[in-house]
């Protein structure tokens, strides 16, 4: 049974069967599950889980709940995190890598930008096991989650520190996150990439009435019909396209049943200049991989980004969400309270 730390067992009531432990505590209506495979956080407005075996970090595919209307996430995962990596070629010392470092480009999956893993693996389909630590507040429930990446490109060192919280404060059907890098390797354009807020599931477009783009607009699912790579269109790229307001990507969930309209469900970077490229392509399902970073790091330094996650009834109220948070790159938390990490 994972331990329980002084400052949450006021207001405890602990419930031990089969394995399961569950936590009721300080907010009414929130609780904590947790099994082997799986952690779960229960909020009055959301259901939220993250996998500690298979496909892990972040949020569970499927299991972010939106308890006011009924509907889920479509993709694989929230806030999905892949390799280190820079700009460049991997060609010449290919047949020295570990497979899953190697990067192909010049095709309809990674489109035609030279780029290369500096550390891996992927995360999210490599690391197999996560231990997640819950912090338990006064009005918010966060989890934390780390990674020391093993695998390396020739000259480069293993032993980057990756650092996820994950934030659901009291009365919010939203949750914020940080994904921070602690590197042990220099580069002039480090970044991280990740999938956020999450890929789009779908046939044909049957899931989705439309996706909004801060720095595009809205699309309308006919757009993603059939295949096409990252570069072709709706692609983002620092320094190549205006610096939006705000970065915000949305799909708007519709059942493929009944066709009824549901919530959007949205991923927004809080400092925009963090970005430096953005996917929004088709390849049997949309894919929605960001890339932050992209600047000179020094071995020793470190990046971070935040976002917030989660449910919005409309682009106004995302808008208004985000300039609450405006400018944000990381998270603190402790059992006291979590704050925000500006520059």
């Amino acid at each position: 049974m994972p331990a329980i730390t002084r400052g949450a067992i006021r207001g405890l009531s602990l419930v031990l069967a089969m394995g399961l432990w569950t936590v009721a505590f300080g907010q009414e209506g929130v609780e904590v599950r947790e099994t082997p495979e799986l952690l779960t956080i229960e909020t009055p407005e959301l259901s939220a889980s993250v996998a500690k075996t298979g496909y892990v970090i972040g949020i569970k595919a499927q299991s972010l709940l939106d308890k006011k209307t009924g509907f889920r996430d479509l993709g694989f995962g929230l806030d999905i995190v892949d390799w280190i990596m820079e700009p460049g070629c991997d060609e010449s010392y290919r047949d020295r890598l570990e497979k899953e470092l190697v990067y192909e480009f010049g095709n309809a999956w990674h489109g035609g930008t030279a780029k290369r893993s500096i550390e891996g693996p992927q995360i999210c389909t490599q690391a197999k096991t996560m231990a997640p630590q819950v912090v338990r507040g006064p009005d918010f429930v966060a989890v934390k989650q780390e990674f020391t990446y093993r695998t390396a490109a020739p000259g480069k060192k293993t032993g980057s520190k990756w650092t996820q919280w994950i934030v659901f404060p009291k009365g919010k059907r939203y949750f914020l996150s940080m994904d921070r890098i602690d590197a042990v390797n220099s580069s002039e354009a480090m970044f991280l990439r990740l999938d956020l807020p999450g890929h789009i599931r779908h046939q044909k477009g049957d899931s989705f009435e439309k996706i909004y783009l801060s720095y595009h607009g809205e699309i309308p699912p006919s757009e993603f019909a059939e295949n096409f790579a990252p570069d072709e269109k709706f692609n983002y790229r620092r320094g190549v396209n205006p610096l939006p307001e705000r970065f915000i990507r949305a799909y708007k969930i519709r059942d493929p049943k009944s066709g009824a309209s549901g919530p959007w469900l949205a991923g927004m970077t809080l400092d925009p200049d963090v970005v430096s490229e953005a996917w929004c392509h088709q390849r049997n399902y949309v894919c929605l991989i960001e890339e932050f970073g992209g600047r000179p790091v020094r071995a020793g330094e470190s990046f971070s980004a935040a976002f917030v996650v989660g449910y919005f009834d409309s682009v106004e109220e995302m808008q208004r969400i985000y300039d609450e948070y405006r400018g944000a790159i990381g998270l603190t938390v402790t059992e006291k309270g979590w704050s925000l990490i500006r520059r």
